[in-house]
């Protein structure tokens, strides 16, 4: 692209002429009259264009990211989009329509199967609030599954539910078995059945989630202070050192902690509320707190902590009766 410029810094040394012409292709800026190349090899310094809409076609340079979360993504080409069709006239478009039609019709089932569960995961994705990068290994995850015929037999809904459990597993997010359920509408144990089979199916390797990311979450259900969360993580760091986590579930380890912690801060919190926002039976909580109380030694503070909530309590009525 070459532009005429009229500057009054870029005046021709040879010939005295100020009108020079900038080639941004080539970086150069030369006189017209005598050809003297004044600069070379200039940094264009212009914005970058990139592709973000499918529709915009205007500077395009590359096609849109490759996605798992596109059905027909390695499943063969497709019949034209909008931005490939938007340059014919009506009659040409009209063709390209009707020919997209046929070809979503004698479609393979892989490519139904994945457009309906693709779908799923999407609608679960965004009623969880999941970041981009769950959703795309949940895609990814269901897609090889697909692919290996491992969904055959299987409803869809459940494998898709059992792929974004895994997904939040790989990706350290804290969400429960009880949230996914309600969201996708599968019972509890179809989900973790579904999950385990393609884990194994396809060699992914699942860690359990890290109970200290529970915290933050119940934490503020539970409306908790900043320093019984912190104390709440500092307990979950002793009982991983002592190995008492090995096993147990994430879950159980911190609603236990964050009993623990509520008792030691002088915060009041029963063990069936904590159960009811945790998930977890208060069974759980208790067995768990009495393992943690004699093996991180936790009961001089459980008292110290029981005897300020007393305090603060009295203080409380009488400044309440004055």
């Amino acid at each position: 692209m070459i532009s005429t410029i009229n500057r009054h810094a870029r005046v021709c040394p040879e010939c005295g002429n100020p009108k020079v012409s900038h080639n941004k292709e080539k970086g150069e800026i030369i006189c017209i009259d005598c050809g003297l190349v004044l600069e070379e090899k200039m940094v264009d310094f212009d914005k970058e264009w990139r592709e973000f809409d499918s529709n915009d076609t205007s500077q395009r340079r590359s096609g849109a990211p490759m996605t798992y979360t596109q059905e027909d993504r390695g499943l063969g080409t497709q019949v034209g989009v909008k931005s490939d069709l938007s340059k014919f006239d009506r009659r040409t478009k009209q063709k390209f329509y009707r020919f997209r039609k046929w070809q979503s019709r004698v479609a393979s089932g892989l490519e139904h199967n994945l457009r309906e569960a693709l779908a799923e995961i999407k609608r679960i994705s965004s009623n969880l609030n999941l970041p981009k990068v769950v959703e795309e290994e949940a895609a990814r995850i269901y897609t090889l599954a697909a692919q290996r015929g491992l969904v055959r037999g299987r409803s869809l809904e459940e494998v898709a539910a059992g792929a974004i459990y895994i997904s939040c597993k790989i990706n350290e997010i804290p969400k429960t078995l009880n949230e996914i359920s309600d969201v996708s509408g599968i019972i509890k144990n179809e989900i973790i059945k579904n999950s385990k089979f393609v884990a194994r199916e396809l060699n992914l390797k699942v860690l359990p989630i890290n109970p200290v990311n529970y915290i933050n979450k119940f934490a503020s259900y539970l409306e908790l202070s900043p320093k019984t969360q912190t104390k709440a993580v500092q307990i979950i760091h002793k009982a991983q050192k002592e190995g008492m986590t090995s096993g147990k579930s994430p879950r159980g380890i911190a609603a236990s902690s964050l009993y623990a912690a509520c008792l030691i801060c002088g915060e009041k919190k029963t063990q069936s509320k904590i159960a009811e926002i945790t998930g977890v039976t208060e069974v759980t909580i208790r067995n768990s707190f009495k393992e943690m109380a004699d093996k991180l030694k936790l009961r001089k503070e459980v008292e110290k902590g029981s005897k300020i909530f007393k305090q603060t309590k009295e203080t409380k009525k009488k400044a309440v009766t004055a």
